[in-house]
């Protein structure tokens, strides 16, 4: 069996284990203020065990809007703490304010302000010991990619940009009709098919992926190696397999024609109750949204009169499911005749937006007319967001697999707005396409509850598009 492999943390072990640990160094902090200092208001014990539950689910619902577990900031020092302030500040004042499932408002209110401290620095100390030690350099995942040279750098930056913890510190070239690429300089270091077992072991290698389409590359010179390092432990993987797992988006790009191969569609596309669900809660939460918006509604008017002068709304033309196309209501955030050019995409510092419709689109307000589709059944809540008819021709005749995004209802949000930027460009509108293909295939409860969480991150941090 193989040795000398470092500790890695996948992912998802990641951030599970952050949000453990949160809650574990929290209570542990409590626990020491109610031993030592006297502090009252918050006490661990059977009797009132429901306490500690209610301020774990608080602490991890709350630190998810804040991205707390997100792995990028999680693994910076400085924005870690704008998150962790945030985090503890919103999390003691909400469980302060519910005192149905908490303990009764203390008569001291210095109590409130150990319970305060105690929760941020409970939060700073640990993320400082997990940025200092569990986010370092030791724990990185070396990894061998087998490709062809010429898709090398893509496919490393494909997966070290998702991840910063897997780095791919070698190559085996499987293109082998051209031996020159051997010889040239490399994106990471070249390993010849020779020495591939003697390098892993050398290397402290975790894995092999292999992204090579190639049949005829991988030789009976190759293939007997990795049966080797099969045989003594060492993982291989496949590179869609990788791709998928880490970025959470389906590489269409390297599936070439049998992408249904790599596609199995989630069963709750057919799921009755999952749907039934999912339309009682598109309906109430349709209903909130158009009570909502009828009460700023006076406050949208003015802003639009003194600042986008002109109509309030407007309707365009959407593609929706299976490809039936509706009339899609948002308040207008551009200037009149802004495509007397023709339609063309909107880009991240568009001029055609107004100073008004900046506002309307940071704060995702000139959404909100959208819940009269989605109570209508043009939309759903969660979903692919919905494209216009000229440029879903335009996308589909150079992406094969564009008009799957079609097969469910679009939605107001979904898994590409709350993980990608703007999409300005046909590059931008096959990455949005990865990561609702991801959703199509992994649609459920729980990642639905994951996609409502980052939109409320998403408006909190004023990110809207």
């Amino acid at each position: 069996m193989q040795s000398n492999k470092k500790i890695h943390f996948e992912i998802s072990e990641r951030k599970i284990l952050l949000r453990v640990f949160d809650v574990i160094f929290v209570l542990f902090f409590l626990f020491l203020l109610s031993k030592f200092i006297g502090f009252e208001y918050f006490t661990i014990s059977a009797e009132n065990f429901y306490w500690t539950l209610v301020l774990g689910l608080y602490l991890t619902i709350i630190g998810e809007v804040f991205e707390m577990y997100n792995l990028q900031i999680a693994s910076n020092q400085f924005q870690v703490i704008k998150s962790i302030i945030l985090t503890a500040s919103t999390t003691v004042l909400i469980y302060l304010l519910t005192p149905i499932l908490t303990p009764t408002l203390p008569n001291n209110r210095l109590q409130i302000i150990y319970f305060y401290l105690a929760v941020l620095i409970a939060l700073f100390l640990w993320r400082l010991f997990y940025v200092k030690y569990l986010a370092s350099d030791r724990f990185v995942k070396k990894v061998i990619l087998i490709c062809d040279k010429e898709q090398l750098e893509e496919l490393v930056l494909g997966l070290e940009n998702a991840d910063p913890h897997y780095k791919i510190i070698g190559y085996v070239n499987s293109d082998i009709s051209n031996e020159k690429m051997k010889s040239e300089k490399s994106f990471v270091k070249n390993i010849n098919i020779e020495n591939l077992e003697e390098f892993v072991k050398e290397n402290s290698i975790s894995e092999v992926v292999i992204a090579s389409q190639k049949t005829d590359g991988i030789t009976i010179n190759l293939y007997n190696q990795l049966i080797d390092l099969l045989e003594n432990g060492y993982i291989i993987r496949e590179y869609t397999q990788v791709y998928e797992s880490i970025t959470q988006r389906i590489p269409v790009q390297y599936v070439a024609r049998d992408f249904y191969r790599y596609f199995p569609f989630s069963r709750s596309n057919q799921n009755k109750l999952y749907l039934l669900v999912a339309r009682v809660f598109e309906i109430i939460i349709s209903l909130i949204g158009i009570s909502v918006g009828i009460l700023i509604l006076p406050l949208i008017f003015l802003g639009n009169f003194l600042g986008n002068k002109g109509k309030l709304f407007y309707t365009q033309k959407r593609v929706g499911k299976n490809g039936k196309v509706f009339k899609i209501l948002k308040f207008r955030t551009m200037i009149k005749n802004a495509e007397k050019n023709g339609a063309v995409f909107s880009t991240k510092n568009d001029k055609r937006i107004t100073t008004f419709g900046k506002f309307l689109r940071k704060s995702r307000l000139d959404e909100f007319p959208q819940f009269i589709n989605i109570l209508k059944g043009d939309m759903a809540v969660i979903g692919p967001r919905p494209e216009r008819p000229v440029f879903v021709r335009e996308i589909a005749d150079i992406m094969p697999f564009y008009e799957t995004r079609h097969v469910i209802k679009p939605g107001l949000t979904g898994w590409a707005q709350v993980n990608y930027s703007y999409g300005a460009t046909i590059e931008d509108s096959l990455i949005k396409l990865q990561y609702d293909l991801y959703y199509i295939k992994h649609r459920s409860i729980f990642i639905d509850i994951n996609i409502i969480i980052k939109t409320l991150s998403t408006v909190v941090f004023y990110r809207g598009q």
